[in-house]
């Protein structure tokens, strides 16, 4: 189901609960016909509520009472059916962001690990040289610590990355 098809199931449902909801509270406030005052005629005598216009009075508040339970379990079952859909929807997406999230973090910790590591190769002849070439001794040492380190947090990413994605 397309995205405007469920806005527009949503939006349709929404308002019928809505719709039987006001009704239902206006005829809640509304007064019982049932129990209505004698009223006087012009002729001085009053008349009773006949005998047909109880039985419709208690058919219209059992009406407006199903009315009012159906508008109820309607709300319920909207709001069960919206948390089963962030359930089911956002649980996914948040793990699989989650898993596209590490594996950019381990590519980003390879590049640097990757300049590191070239440095290094490039400075690797300072390994041979005398000791009073001590600065380059140092930067060769520093480059393959670091291409190292940046190496260990581009494969424990991608590791954690298999592991969240694996877990369900």
């Amino acid at each position: 189901m397309d995205s405007v098809r469920f806005g527009r199931a949503l939006g349709v449902g929404a308002r019928a609960a809505a719709k039987t909801l006001v009704t239902a509270v206006d005829a809640a406030t509304s007064p019982n016909p049932a129990q209505a005052k004698p009223t006087a005629s012009p002729s001085g005598a009053t008349k009773q509520p006949t005998g047909a216009a109880a039985p419709q009075a208690a058919a219209v508040v059992d009406q407006v009472t199903r009315a009012a339970a159906q508008a109820i379990r309607t709300t319920e079952n909207l709001n069960r059916g919206g948390k089963q859909l962030g359930q089911s929807v956002w649980s996914p997406m948040k793990r699989l962001s989650g898993v596209l999230w590490l594996e950019f973090t381990g590519v980003f910790f390879g590049l640097f690990a990757l300049s590191a590591g070239s440095a290094a190769w490039k400075l690797r002849e300072a390994w041979h040289q005398t000791p009073t070439n001590h600065d380059e001794r140092t930067k060769l040492f520093l480059a393959a610590g670091i291409a190292v380190l940046f190496g260990y947090f581009c494969i424990s990413s991608f590791l954690r990355a298999r592991r969240k994605e694996r877990a369900r």
